[in-house]
């Protein structure tokens, strides 16, 4: 019996695992592209997670104020917002709804945390690093009547465009493009008749 021996091509089998190594390549290189674009996207997430954590605190700082001053919870009401463009004069408050508002300002700016040889005044924020980007905060009345109703908003500016909040929520509309990039918190106050001080508001 004579057996047959095909010839071997050293030649062909180093160029097939060639192009096996190639493809090798371009496939791992295609998945590290879409790590780094996942850790990206993941950086983004965190970032917005953590400004949404602080306007949740700086929102309810306000809230509490407001309770905490509840004869004077009219003085409350912001004429524009405060925080980034604010136009607040915190030179010397002459009540504590005027003191509040001041503080609540200051840390929408970011006072609480100020970059190494940098200022953070309503004048020159460039140093305030301690809160969201652009960060604005109102105070709108919208109850006039016992009992009162106030919506304190705080809002900032996102890293990526998602969806605009609502219409009934006015607080930073026109100063973020585009609005869907707008991010905003919401909380209701509600103030009942106080039967020894009613503010000035008939009690129903």
């Amino acid at each position: 019996m004579k057996l047959h021996f095909q010839p071997t091509h050293p030649h062909r089998e180093r160029g097939l695992t060639l192009l096996e190594v190639l493809i090798t390549i371009v496939i791992l290189a295609f998945g590290l592209l879409g790590i780094a674009g996942l850790q990206a996207r993941m950086q983004v997430a965190e970032i917005e997670s953590y400004q949404r954590a602080q306007a949740i605190v700086l929102l309810q700082d306000m809230v509490d104020r407001i309770n905490a001053n509840r004869r004077n919870a009219m003085s409350y009401v912001t004429a524009s917002p405060v925080g980034t463009d604010g136009t607040l004069d915190c030179s010397a408050p002459a009540t504590v709804a005027a003191k509040d508002l001041c503080e609540w300002n200051n840390a929408l700016l970011g006072a609480t945390e100020v970059k190494s040889g940098g200022t953070c005044t309503s004048a020159d924020p460039s140093g305030c690093i301690g809160a969201m980007i652009d960060a604005r905060g109102c105070v709108i009345n919208t109850a006039a009547t016992m009992p009162l109703e106030f919506m304190v908003s705080v809002v900032w500016q996102g890293l990526a465009p998602t969806a605009a909040p609502p219409s009934t929520i006015t607080c930073g509309s026109g100063s973020y493009t585009p609005d869907t990039t707008r991010r905003a918190v919401v909380a209701r106050v509600k103030i009942g008749c106080l039967q020894n001080d009613p503010g000035g508001v008939t009690c129903l």
